[in-house]
């Protein structure tokens, strides 16, 4: 470095055209020794055709690979500053980038042109190298920000990259900025031998600038499919043809309780499952597309998966490893087995209101007999089994709007709270006997609420009936009311059946029932609560939960706003 720097200065103080120029050979002579020294590329190419772009280095040490170009560069060419500007296609300007010689950060942030003006633009656009000696008067440099950094004279060269196929021949030239020196030293101007001498060296950082910019989108790149790999809601992983875990996702993670660590572990001693490992087997075998169920235990509860796997191979035939993807079809089982289910409670449903109206329908027909008393009865039950049947339908194609994203249209009006709740409790209790239907009022209710009266009568009938009817032993079932301020709480209780807990999360969902022995005999949808937390929390912006204890009772409870924000709810209800 210090002959370099030594020599440099020879040059602005010399006197002799000969020595001057044998200075200049014995420099261009050190610059390839310098280049040798670190390597660093004798042409910009990288590789297209036959060959691959080969980036060398990691980013930090292109940087001071770069770094220390720009540096010598300066040296060589007794430069003050030293600036390179980078073609942005998306806003067509030139921009100033580190690293810069004599020019600080906050400056070279504004060191910017648009392609289309000044001398910058006129460098990279036509690709040939320029030199000015007076910034301030030269009119080509007008549009370019030399001011910002006092600039006097200078030398600008295009940065050009070459293309080369296999025999190193020039297949396409693409100019990607230009590469500044300004304000030479000892007051000196820059001439032609400045200009070789800086083209020389711009194909190096043109080299070095294109390399690092592809190293980029390459790691841009794959962290974009890691990302992407990560964020799969599907189960992912790769497992090397050594039997180790090469790759594995963040689902795929969960799935098997594994931490990042897992990696490159022993993929039999991380991925305990013998279904998996039959399909994993298979597919290291060659089969193509085999897919088949697993069950997997994730936090107490069994999910089911579907796993597919496949054979990985490179282009060149080696063998990769075997991968697979598993997709979680629990909720598609639970809706077969809950379609299979509800076919045939309906089914039942049906034919259970249909069997006694036919039957009671043919014994009037048959026989005239009948007392006006009998006939009143037969009339009766037949009237009590029609309405069964309109309330199956009516849950069956409220069930469908709702699945079709048709809420059930609301009419908010104010409501009478305690005028609805005693009129809820009267006529459920008129429907049993064996039950007492009782109302209690924790806290003064407000005269008025904001809600949509038949759905909330909906709710409380719902609610009832089904405390009613899984209590078959009779008891108390008691309506709860308490005033909270910004929102009402209320709670069915029954002394019934009860839930078990494992069921208490379900209860809400289409088609569920606890088919136990007692619950057999009770008929039902499974659409009422489905129902009543639809109109619970669409309609009226609320929250229902149940708490349960087998064979002492539930308690079915939900909160509504006490002033209903009617915007907001019908908003959600759309």
């Amino acid at each position: 470095m210090a002959n370099v720097a030594a020599g440099v200065t020879g040059i602005g103080e010399g006197d002799n055209n000969e020595e001057l120029k044998r200075q200049l050979a014995a420099y261009q002579q050190r610059v390839k020794e310098l280049e040798a020294e670190k390597n660093l590329p004798a042409t910009p190419a990288p590789r297209v055709g036959g060959g691959e772009s080969v980036i060398d280095a990691p980013l930090n040490e292109a940087d001071v690979t770069l770094r220390r170009l720009v540096q010598r560069i300066a040296m060589i060419l007794q430069a003050e500053k030293i600036v390179i500007m980078f073609y942005d296609r998306e806003i067509g300007e030139l921009i100033g980038i580190p690293p810069a010689y004599g020019v600080d950060d906050e400056h070279l942030k504004l060191f910017r042109v648009r392609a289309s003006q000044g001398l910058s633009g006129q460098v990279f656009r036509e690709s040939e190298a320029v030199i000015f000696h007076d910034a301030n008067t030269d009119p080509r440099t007008q549009k370019d920000p030399f001011g910002l950094l006092h600039v006097q004279n200078g030398v600008t060269v295009p940065l050009v990259i070459e293309k080369r196929d296999e025999e190193n021949r020039v297949v396409e030239r693409n100019t990607i900025g230009v590469l500044h020196a300004f304000n030479k030293r000892h007051g000196e101007d820059f001439n032609d031998e400045d200009v070789r001498l800086l083209e020389r060296m711009a194909r190096n950082v043109g080299s070095i600038i294109a390399n690092l910019q592809l190293y980029r989108e390459v790691v841009e790149e794959r962290e974009e499919l890691l990302q992407t790999f990560e964020s799969l809601s599907a189960g992912l992983f790769l497992v090397s043809p050594e039997g180790r875990l090469s790759q594995i996702n963040a689902t795929a993670r969960t799935i098997f309780s594994l931490s990042a660590d897992a990696l490159g572990k022993s993929a039999k001693d991380v991925l305990h499952n013998d279904e998996l490992w039959t399909v994993l087997n298979e597919a290291h075998k060659g089969g193509e597309g085999n897919k088949s169920e697993i069950h997997v235990s994730i936090q107490n509860s069994e999910r089911i998966y579907e796993v597919q796997a496949a054979q990985v191979r490179g282009e060149d035939g080696k063998d990769l490893g075997v991968v697979a993807i598993l997709n979680d079809i629990t909720d598609m089982r639970n809706i077969d087995r809950m379609k299979s289910s509800f076919v045939a409670m309906a089914s039942h449903e049906l034919r259970t209101p249909l069997t006694a109206i036919k039957g009671f329908t043919s014994t009037l027909l048959m026989d005239d007999g009948f007392s006006p008393d009998e006939r009143r009865e037969f009339l009766m039950i037949i009237d009590h089994e029609c309405d069964r049947l309109r309330r199956l339908i009516d849950d069956l194609l409220n069930t469908a709007r709702i699945e079709a994203g048709e809420s059930l249209k609301p009419n908010y009006t104010t409501v009478d709270i305690n005028t609805l709740l005693d009129k809820v409790v009267r006529v459920q209790q008129q429907a049993s006997s064996k039950h007492t239907v009782k109302l209690k009022i924790h806290s003064p209710l407000p005269d008025q609420i904001v809600a949509d009266e038949d759905k909330l009568d909906q709710i409380f009938t719902n609610l009832l009936n089904n405390a009613i009817k899984y209590s078959p032993n009779g008891g108390d079932v008691t309506v709860h009311a308490t005033n909270e301020g910004e929102t009402l709480l209320f709670g069915v209780q029954d002394q019934g059946l009860g839930i078990p807990k494992d069921h208490l999360g379900k209860v809400f969902e289409k088609f569920h029932r606890v088919n136990n022995e007692d619950n057999r005999k009770i008929y039902g949808t499974g659409l009422g609560l489905y129902l009543v937390k639809h109109l619970v929390d669409e309609v009226h912006q609320g929250k229902i939960w149940a708490d349960s204890e087998v064979g002492v009772g539930s308690t079915f409870l939900f909160r509504i706003p006490s002033k209903l924000d009617i915007e907001k709810a019908k908003e959600a209800g759309q």
